[in-house]
């Protein structure tokens, strides 16, 4: 039995179907159960909030692998009197919770996905994070899942069971929600963009790569106490991936090349100039360790993971 914590998120419908789908013996933990139980949680167990007092006997019981998702994800506008409390409550103290209980149960592997945040927030163009480059989060969120992650390698050698982190960079697929969807909808309604001359490179990962990963650390047994970075093999300036959507969703992206260090100064005056380093900055992932341990490739190209998220999005839009 593998126990998927965060079973409705974003990432957790889309792994559990895949594992479903491989015959699997599958069990979602959820946070709140729906008024209508979503497709493939018919088996879901309702565990409330996730933090250092939940109570994960149900969930676990006669589970022998966990894939951990469920989390206190990056916050945009964060209102929390401390964030950096309120991140290390869930990310922090909950995984590890979960990680003791389930070594408790029998579980003989933990899968923790943390984030590319746990390195850092950005790479020099034609430099990339790699498994061997020291991490040095610079926010609240990525010091709460290297945090987790170092408790939880920690109670793995106290305690015999086996781990495995994966640290995705920005993950789109079909329901994405936050900045790419708002990208989408912008390009879609034809909104002119003064992004046409950005350089950088960033590397991002679709949905269906990423939880072939997971389905494949599930079980290789080379994975077993390594850290593992993915993406989707191809790196995208901001410009390029624009364009690339366009394409996905039938139009031509409308954008206006002003120069980067305008668009920097002009964020910067309205108090946004982390919105301009997601936007000009690079942030590169090498996943060539990934590959050669596990033998494995990202299964979907990017103009694939594109045109399945395009496709899931118009739906939604009703076009």
């Amino acid at each position: 039995m593998i126990l998927v914590t965060g079973g409705t998120g974003f990432i957790g419908r889309r792994l559990i179907e895949r594992l479903l789908g491989g015959g699997r013996a599958v069990r979602a933990s959820i946070r709140r159960r729906p008024p209508e139980p979503a497709a493939g949680t018919q088996a879901a167990v309702e565990v409330g909030d996730v933090n250092g007092d939940t109570d994960w006997t149900e969930a676990l019981h006669g589970a022998s692998v966990v894939v951990h998702l469920a989390a206190r994800a990056h916050v945009m506008r964060d209102t929390a009197n401390d964030p950096l409390a309120e991140y290390r409550r869930v990310n922090v103290a909950g995984t590890i919770n979960l990680a003791r209980q389930a070594a408790a149960s029998g579980v003989r592997r933990f899968v923790f996905v943390s984030s590319i945040k746990a390195h850092g927030e950005v790479t020099g163009v034609g430099s990339a994070f790699s498994a061997a480059s020291a991490p040095a989060p610079m926010d609240a969120y990525g010091l709460s899942k290297r945090e987790a992650e170092q408790e939880l390698a920690k109670l793995a050698r106290d305690t015999g069971m086996e781990w495995v982190v994966v640290r995705p960079p920005l993950v789109y697929g079909p329901g994405v929600k936050g900045n790419f969807l708002a990208l989408m909808r912008a390009v879609h309604r034809g909104m002119p963009l003064p992004l046409g001359a950005i350089y950088n490179r960033r590397s991002l990962v679709a949905l269906d790569n990423l939880v072939d990963l997971l389905a494949t650390c599930i079980d290789h047994r080379a994975a077993a106490n390594r850290a593992f970075l993915v993406s989707d093999g191809s790196d995208l300036s901001t410009t390029e991936l624009l364009r690339r959507i366009g394409v996905a969703l039938g139009r031509s992206a409308r954008l206006i090349p002003v120069p980067e260090p305008l668009l920097r100064w002009g964020a910067k005056a309205l108090g946004q100039p982390a919105v301009a380093q997601r936007l000009c900055g690079s942030l590169q992932v090498d996943i060539s360790e990934t590959q050669r341990i596990l033998d494995w490739a990202p299964p979907v190209t990017v103009d694939e993971g594109l045109r399945r998220t395009a496709e899931a999005f118009l739906y939604e839009e009703g076009v």
